[in-house]
């Protein structure tokens, strides 16, 4: 048997997937953005030179996720990818000045809500629960895991319309949207 604690623990993660996944749908409606999507952006924008394979693993999503994200974010001219000066061999990304304005823009992947409370504790707390939380990741071997679907109710890669097809033709995630509104 289990600890006593198997079935509080798997509500919460649940609850904090819910939270994660009701604003990645704000986030989509009000700025034609996946969660996903931002995070690359962010974490981009983070680095002085990145590359889409180290650039995956910052952000724990698959390869194949992040080249599906990257795809869509230069048809939309927000990133570029550019071959390496000093080694041809390699892409580096890059955005654009549109990404960089949208980035500048976008509001958090976190609710302003959860970073507003975070903000209050004191530094010990919130550093004791990164730790935490990073031991549940490790717990869970979570290392290799694509985190895509903690962060999107979606595909990664789609397209701001195919984000209003799927709140406007699924009234439930458009409870869920209108309920954290």
């Amino acid at each position: 048997m289990g600890s006593r604690f198997e079935e509080s623990i798997l509500v919460s993660i649940r609850r904090m997937t819910r939270a994660i996944d009701l604003h990645s749908r704000q986030l989509a409606k009000q700025h034609e953005l996946t969660g996903p999507q931002l995070v690359c952006l962010r974490q981009i924008h983070r680095e002085e030179e990145t590359s889409p394979t180290k650039l995956a693993r910052t952000v724990s999503l698959s390869q194949a996720t992040v080249t599906g994200i990257l795809d869509r974010l230069e048809r939309d001219g927000l990133v570029r990818r550019e071959r390496s000066a000093r080694d041809k061999r390699k892409v580096l990304l890059s955005l654009t000045d549109k990404g960089l304005k949208l980035v500048r823009a976008a509001p958090s992947p976190l609710s302003e809500e959860f970073r507003s409370r975070l903000a209050s504790l004191p530094e010990g707390e919130q550093a004791m629960i990164d730790w935490i939380l990073r031991r549940v990741v490790e717990m869970m071997e979570a290392g290799d895991f694509d985190a895509s679907p903690l962060m999107s109710t979606g595909p990664a890669t789609a397209q701001a319309g195919d984000i209003a097809d799927f709140l406007e033709h699924d009234p439930a995630a458009q409870d869920d949207v209108d309920a954290a509104e």
